[in-house]
């Protein structure tokens, strides 16, 4: 059966998009190549073999860290009841999820009755249940050279898009403007680390274009 390397798994708060204010587990895979310069995950990046541990170990994790450990589908279901999560969202991030093939973790949370998203940089292709919430989180032009496929634009379900200055509607426009994206995902911007004239031009965009404003409300309250 399929195994994922998982360097967190906790119950929270959705802090963005469609789904904020949901509770939520957050299942976040290790591994991403992308390389965003403000990512806040970056202990996510690399999948070292060494610093492969138990899922309780993991879990009594103060802070984050590089260490993770591997889990079945199964594995994760019978943690989560375990540990007595009563949230019925899921959201699969990372890291880089979708470097994965998602069917199994997917189908399995979903046929126990979850609803399930996954957050992905649409670098890679889905591979996951088709009665899944695709985000995609477009990473354009990042140092990891990675680019954004049409596949996850095809099968997005919400399109959450870091913005700070105009180049990046620019992309975001470029992206929807391709034939093979879908024409009925929801879009958002998200302006990056909550910075002033970031949140300014994604209002104005927003406005402009009847796009959706993305906050990330956990950082406001202080919640991960």
């Amino acid at each position: 059966m399929q195994t994922y390397k998982i360097n967190e798994v906790f119950q929270s708060i959705q802090g963005e998009g469609a789904f904020t204010g949901v509770p939520s587990v957050f299942i976040r895979i290790q591994g991403c190549p992308v390389g965003c310069s403000w990512c806040d995950t970056k202990h996510t990046w690399t999948v070292d073999p060494e610093l492969k541990t138990s899922s309780a170990a993991v879990l009594a994790k103060s802070e984050p860290d590089e260490c993770w450990f591997e889990a079945t589908a199964l594995d994760l279901i019978s943690l989560m009841e375990t540990e007595g999560y009563k949230a019925r969202h899921i959201i699969i991030t990372g890291g880089e999820p979708c470097m994965y093939d998602l069917t199994s973790l997917t189908s399995a949370l979903l046929d126990q009755g979850f609803s399930v998203q996954i957050e992905t940089s649409g670098t890679f292709e889905v591979i996951a249940d088709p009665r899944t919430w695709v985000t995609v989180s477009p990473k354009v032009g990042m140092q990891g050279g990675y680019a954004v496929l049409d596949q996850p634009l095809n099968v997005a379900s919400e399109i959450k898009h870091p913005v700070a200055m105009q180049k990046h509607v620019d992309d975001l426009k470029a992206l929807l403007a391709r034939p093979a994206c879908n024409s009925n995902a929801l879009v958002y911007l998200q302006p990056i680390s909550q910075q002033t004239r970031a949140t300014e031009l994604a209002v104005a965009q927003c406005i402009d274009n009847n796009w959706r404003l993305s906050l990330q409300t956990h950082k406001f309250i202080g919640i991960e």
